[in-house]
């Protein structure tokens, strides 16, 4: 596993990078301070599985170089770090395309948990997040048949979707297009809004972001034919 870390403050990526000895090879970190390094850093080194990038940057902001990276290089999934956690902020990273979320002021457990999380494809939110949330919980339409490791983890099939809509709803969750699910998956863009229609509706939720949200409340996991989506757009 290859991370690269995107943060303007040296003494932050050298307490981050001790930490992530736990997880990874010291020669597997790499470090930017920047979103233009970063992006360049990416360009050269497609090995990179995953970015953890600083909201507030220097030049290009670290929400603007979420969206750029997921525009980018849509594969890799980025996860947001801020000193602010509030419920905006944290919303605002989601929206540009982050697959979590996780506050600076977080103890080292709760980095690497998340880190964890989203390394297996899970989606890691702050509690910051779903206070205040109106959404209705999404762990309310668990089917009662669900199995005891199901309720802790539910797939997209517990919840009622067939694998098709689990394949479209992953992408919603990874920040991709409507026209990006179109390519990736090789369905027309009435198909693909019949399926996420289908997911959102599950999730018992009306937008993309909310979707997130219930996505990482509840726990959704992904088996590895939902997961993996190859380049050519056919299921792994």
């Amino acid at each position: 596993m290859r991370i690269l870390l995107v943060d303007d403050h040296g003494l932050f990526r050298e307490g981050i990078a001790l930490l992530l000895r736990t997880l990874i090879a010291d020669d597997a970190l790499f470090q930017a301070g920047c979103c233009e390094e970063a992006l360049e850093l990416l360009r050269k080194n497609p090995e990179i599985e995953l970015v953890l990038m600083d909201i507030n940057l220097p030049g290009i902001s670290g929400l603007n170089g979420i969206a750029l990276i997921r525009g980018g290089f849509p594969r890799i999934p980025v996860v947001g770090l801020s000193s602010s956690d509030d419920r905006q902020t944290i919303l605002d990273a989601i929206d540009a395309g982050a697959m979590g979320f996780i506050p600076k002021s977080s103890s080292s457990a709760v980095l690497l948990a998340a880190l964890q999380l989203v390394l297996s494809k899970g989606i890691y939110i702050p509690p910051e997040a779903i206070m205040g949330e109106r959404t209705p919980v999404a762990t309310a339409i668990r089917p009662a048949a669900a199995t005891a490791d199901a309720k802790i983890h539910p797939t997209p099939a517990d919840l009622g979707l067939t694998p098709r809509q689990s394949e479209v709803l992953f992408l919603i969750l990874q920040g991709k297009s409507a026209k990006a699910i179109c390519k990736d998956l090789s369905l027309s863009s009435s198909t693909v809004k019949i399926h996420t229609s289908a997911a959102l509706r599950a999730l018992n939720v009306t937008t993309r972001t909310q979707a997130v949200i219930a996505a990482g409340r509840m726990g959704l996991r992904f088996d590895t034919r939902e997961n993996l989506v190859s380049h050519s757009g056919e299921v792994a």
